[in-house]
């Protein structure tokens, strides 16, 4: 990370009703960094370390804020509680939102940890047949991959998988100015909880991911 970045990254946890969550419990980690904003993402996150005992990292905005720091801006210097949830783990899956009208139902799976994310399509997959699920990095955005060293995912000792959903399955709209409570779709906490549990008891993901 910069100079620049921890400082932006500083500045953005300073704001006013921004929040962290956080909790260390399991050897996988949940993380989502635009909470809030990514309507639904924190949510995701949430249940799905409450359904299978993984550990958490949150960072919500208020209504009144929408600052979009990429991941690999955020990395791990200005916060400690992600730093201690990232030191902590083996395997991470960071929960992202998006919104493009040419994929309304596709669930990219990104991430350095190319086994975890095999696994993660494979769950979803049988659980979420109205969405296509991408785990082929070629079918996937450049900027939407989840590669950045510096991206939290990819900075826990096994590497770890971007997960980018589209609004529907998380729960949301497609305004981005709707801000309320989302209620994402069960059978995607309940795939999500599966791959972490699988991992909890390593038959999945325990491998050096690739880097690039």
């Amino acid at each position: 990370m910069t100079s620049t970045d921890l400082k932006l990254v500083a500045e953005l946890l300073a704001s006013p009703g921004v929040e962290e969550r956080s909790a260390l419990a399991g050897p996988v980690a949940f993380l989502a960094f635009h909470g809030g904003m990514e309507g639904g993402t924190e949510t995701v996150a949430e249940l799905a370390a409450a359904a299978s005992g993984a550990s958490l990292y949150t960072l919500v905005q208020p209504p009144t804020l929408r600052w979009h720091l990429p991941s690999h801006v955020i990395g791990r210097g200005a916060s400690p509680a992600l730093a201690q949830v990232l030191d902590h783990v083996e395997l991470a899956i960071a929960v992202h939102g998006y919104g493009r009208r040419e994929r309304p139902v596709d669930i990219l799976v990104g991430g350095a940890n190319r086994e975890l994310a095999t696994a993660v399509a494979g769950a979803l997959r049988p659980r979420l047949p109205g969405s296509v699920v991408v785990d082929d990095l070629d079918g996937i955005p450049a900027e939407m991959r989840g590669l950045h060293p510096t991206n939290p995912v990819n900075l826990v000792r096994g590497g770890g998988v971007q997960l980018e959903l589209p609004p529907g399955v998380r729960g949301a709209t497609w305004r981005w100015e709707d801000r309320g409570p989302c209620t994402p779709d069960p059978a995607l906490v309940e795939a999500l909880a599966e791959v972490a549990l699988r991992a909890h008891v390593r038959d999945i993901g325990a491998v050096d991911p690739p880097r690039g």
